[in-house]
């Protein structure tokens, strides 16, 4: 059994969702622990809570898992199974819906991720506030950015989506998804930059 899991944890996404098709319960558990920290960083983005990034990490899979066996027959037959891209737009639903719901997007407290808060190695405690700092600014930043400008932002920085996956998550044409991205990168430079300009 070790080696078999073995052998899932190093197959490709499609052979997963084959296997899974096939009966293998476990491609799903591999599944799942491949593509949680993506899950989890996109849907962060969308709570002011770990809790409730944790919660809808867990909604995520649980809504994939619901509909993999329809999903995953209508794949196989036709080649390539976009699996990354179908739970990206499946988490990034119930997230918007989550913030809708809620009213999460209004720039309110907005906590720094766990790893934000260490010293980086070989870095002044200064070099540790200021860098916590910019990290600080560079999230409400991105609260204000307009809905689409974030969502690309989101799905090419957290997720590591490439333009055309954004696009096709998302609706769009892959063009229209890199001048969103380059939008949101200029915007947030400029008013990161900004208070420090004026001081």
């Amino acid at each position: 059994m070790p080696a078999r899991r073995l052998a899932l944890e190093r197959a490709p996404d499609e052979a997963l969702c084959r296997a899974f098709l096939d009966g293998e319960e476990t491609a799903f558990e591999v599944l799942v622990t491949r593509h949680r920290s993506l899950v989890f960083s996109l849907v962060r983005r969308y709570a002011t809570r770990p809790e409730d990034a944790a919660d809808l990490t867990q909604a995520a899979f649980l809504r994939a898992l619901e509909a993999s066996r329809r999903v995953f027959a209508r794949w196989i037959p036709r080649g390539p199974t976009p699996f990354r891209a179908w739970l990206v737009r499946i988490a990034l639903n119930l997230a918007k819906n989550h913030a809708r719901n809620t009213r999460r997007w209004r720039p309110v407290l907005v906590e720094a991720p766990d790893d934000a808060a260490q010293e980086a190695p070989g870095e002044s405690a200064q070099e540790g506030l200021e860098r916590s700092e910019q990290a600080r600014r560079v999230r409400e930043e991105v609260l204000l950015l307009p809905r689409r400008q974030r969502e690309v932002l989101t799905l090419r920085v957290d997720g590591g989506l490439a333009f055309k996956d954004i696009a096709e998550t998302l609706g769009i044409t892959e063009n229209n998804a890199k001048v969103q991205f380059h939008l949101a990168v200029k915007r947030l430079k400029a008013r990161v930059a900004e208070p420090e300009e004026k001081q």
